[in-house]
């Protein structure tokens, strides 16, 4: 699931941009803004621009008097592929989407407010029709076989100067997500979802218990080759299925000393409502000897209706860190994230609602109107230790120099990675750089760099590795 889907939103100044397919510190990005992302993703206690918004918005706080205005754009590089023995390799095509990005912040005497538009993060894949994630048991299906996830907010936060060292902030946020889904599932591993205790999840409900399980007992199938799940778009600013809520955030910066600054923030948890949209759900029908001549035939049966995308929420972050200024050249930041990725991620929960017309005959026959079907998704992910480390170098009164890198385990595990999802990539080295042209206007840059990360999946047989090998951002910033 990737951030194409915010390809076109606004989002606040120096969004970083790395990665669709993605995944970075999970689904989260590994950093927020030019002059963060090229610092390692560091951000909790120095002024990094409208980025803090979403970053810690009290360091809005350290910003000097007036307004900022910053627009950037970014662009993301994956590297995906998926291999299995004895097939050729799936590589997924989805490895260039550039993004644009807007943010404004005014800072007045003691307070500092704005808004920001920025994408959260996402993940996502492009296998194409002809890879092997698109085959059922007896060969070639056609179908295409995609993913793509975008979570974004509009935050407007406020930030108050309590007194010369301390700032406490908060900030209100209205969270959209949006969700398409191509997914093959070979009958090999539909059927055991069908009883309890599968290592993949469950399939179940009236769908399959009132309608196929019968067919079959009747002879009229007996079994699956395929079963094909179909919700997807080609629209870049919203999935098929979408939703809508709410979250907010809290923040405080500390000045220690004329050197020292620490900070930190929390993050809520999301609360999003159901993402909803129309679908259609597909099987590959193995007809019964009760068919007569078709007996033995692969017969799809494609039913429309609804899905719904259960319980599907941004999880609560904390974090905390320190910028150092070591002299009038030289700055250090360093900074700890933990995110919660287990309390939202345990499953992947979807619910599907037939319509009460049927267009294909094939449905008709197999089933009637209005019945349902719950499919979950094993996920297990683990919370996410996060380590992010940078320096800024003043060379010249003008130029700028950045470099970092960011630290994290994977919180997938091999037993559970799905080749649509593979938020597996775990270490980044970041590099950037600022020019001031003139006291009202400057330019930032950045860029990172993350190694191949390889998670094997027994279950399903194949194995993904992922990196992010060129993903950058450049950001124009006015001052008024």
């Amino acid at each position: 699931m990737k951030l194409k889907k915010l390809a076109g939103a606004l989002a606040i100044a120096g969004l970083a941009i790395p990665g669709i397919a993605l995944a970075t510190n999970g689904m989260n990005l590994e950093g927020y803004g030019p002059i963060a992302h090229s610092m390692g993703g560091t951000s909790m206690a120095y002024d990094h621009g409208t980025a803090a918004m979403i970053n810690n918005p009290a360091t809005l706080g350290l910003a000097p008097q007036g307004d900022r205005l910053d627009v950037a754009v970014g662009g993301l590089h994956p590297d995906v592929t998926t291999k299995m023995n004895g097939m050729a390799d799936a590589k997924s095509g989805g490895d260039a989407y550039y993004m644009p990005a807007m943010g404004w912040a005014r800072k007045q005497g003691n307070l500092a407010y704005g808004i920001g538009v920025m994408a959260q993060g996402g993940m996502g894949t492009e296998y194409g029709t002809n890879s092997f994630l698109s085959m059922g048991d007896a060969g070639p299906t056609g179908k295409a076989v995609r993913s793509e996830v975008g979570v974004g907010r509009v935050i407007v936060p406020l930030a108050v100067d309590v007194n010369s060292q301390f700032t406490v902030a908060g900030s209100i946020e209205l969270v959209w997500a949006g969700m398409d889904l191509q997914m093959l599932i070979p009958g090999s591993k539909m059927a055991p979802m069908m009883m309890p205790g599968s290592p993949l999840g469950t399939v179940g409900g009236s769908m399959v218990s009132d309608r196929f399980l019968p067919a079959m007992g009747a002879g009229q199938m007996t079994g699956f080759n395929w079963g094909y799940f179909d919700f997807s778009n080609s629209n870049d600013y919203s999935g098929k299925a979408h939703s809508t809520g709410w979250a907010g955030t809290l923040g405080a910066t500390y000045k220690i000393n004329p050197q020292l600054t620490i900070g930190g923030s929390y993050h809520g948890k999301t609360a999003l409502s159901d993402m909803e949209g129309s679908a259609n759900v597909s099987f590959g029908a193995k007809l019964g000897p009760a068919m007569g001549p078709m007996n033995g035939s692969v017969v799809p049966v494609s039913v429309s209706g609804k899905i719904s995308v259960r319980d599907f929420q941004w999880p609560e972050t904390y974090g905390f860190g320190l910028a150092f200024q070591a002299n009038d050249k030289l700055m250090i930041a360093a900074d700890y994230k933990r995110i919660g990725w287990a309390s939202v991620m345990k499953d992947f929960k979807m619910s599907f609602s037939a319509d009460s017309t049927q267009s294909d005959p094939m449905a008709q026959a197999f089933m009637l109107g209005g019945t349902q079907m719950n499919v979950t998704f094993n996920q297990n992910w683990k919370d996410q230790d996060v380590f992010q480390l940078g320096a800024a170098y003043k060379a010249t009164d003008a130029l700028t120099l950045r470099a970092g890198m960011n630290l994290a385990n994977n919180p997938v595990p091999d037993s559970d990675m799905n080749a649509l999802f593979p938020a597996i990539v775990t270490n980044h080295y970041t590099l950037g750089a600022g020019y001031v042209f003139s006291k009202a206007a400057d330019v930032n840059f950045s860029y990172s760099y993350a190694p191949s990360v390889t998670s094997n999946n027994s279950t399903m047989g194949y194995s993904t590795v992922h990196s992010q090998p060129n993903n950058w951002q450049l950001m124009y910033s006015h001052r008024f």
